[in-house]
């Protein structure tokens, strides 16, 4: 089974998050952070900052790397490692792209009943600036079977 490599990127202004609405695509309907594959020759901080500016419209140059998660899916689709990181500052204006819908969010408003299941468990850590890292294992239905998550240290 091939692990594909992905970026997730979160605008951190506390006490505000910046998410995406995804229009399209895994995880379309669901409120989620900027990011996407890792493409050939590319780094991962690379790919952060275009996926960034092409579902967002904004530059971010510091990005703070705050976790890795693997994420293995029961039904075969495969297995995804994702690394996660945070900007606190950027240019531009957030736009609505083709695949995300930009919304600020203020912390204790995150529409968590409308995320991936797994971003209850990790985001708190994020949003507290704690480095972690974890699996989750998802069945058919995308609901979360079993998972570890740990704070790196």
């Amino acid at each position: 089974m091939n692990k594909k490599i992905l970026t997730l990127c979160i605008i951190h202004q506390h006490p505000q998050i910046l998410l995406g609405m995804k229009k399209r695509g895994h995880g379309e309907g669901k409120w989620n952070g900027f990011g996407g594959k890792v493409e050939e020759g590319e780094t991962i901080e690379e790919a952060t900052r275009r996926e960034m500016r092409e579902e967002s419209g904004i530059e971010v140059e510091k990005i703070n790397k705050l976790g890795v998660l693997e994420f293995i899916y029961q039904d075969g689709s495969g297995n995804m490692e994702v690394h996660i990181f945070c900007a606190k500052e950027f240019t531009g204006s957030p736009i609505e792209s083709e695949e995300m819908r930009p919304k600020w969010f203020h912390i204790d408003e995150i529409p968590y009943n409308e995320m991936w299941p797994d971003d209850k468990y990790w985001l708190p850590m994020f949003l507290s600036g704690k480095k972690f890292k974890g699996k989750f294992f998802f069945n058919e239905s995308n609901e979360i079977i079993d998972y570890y998550l740990d704070e790196v240290i």
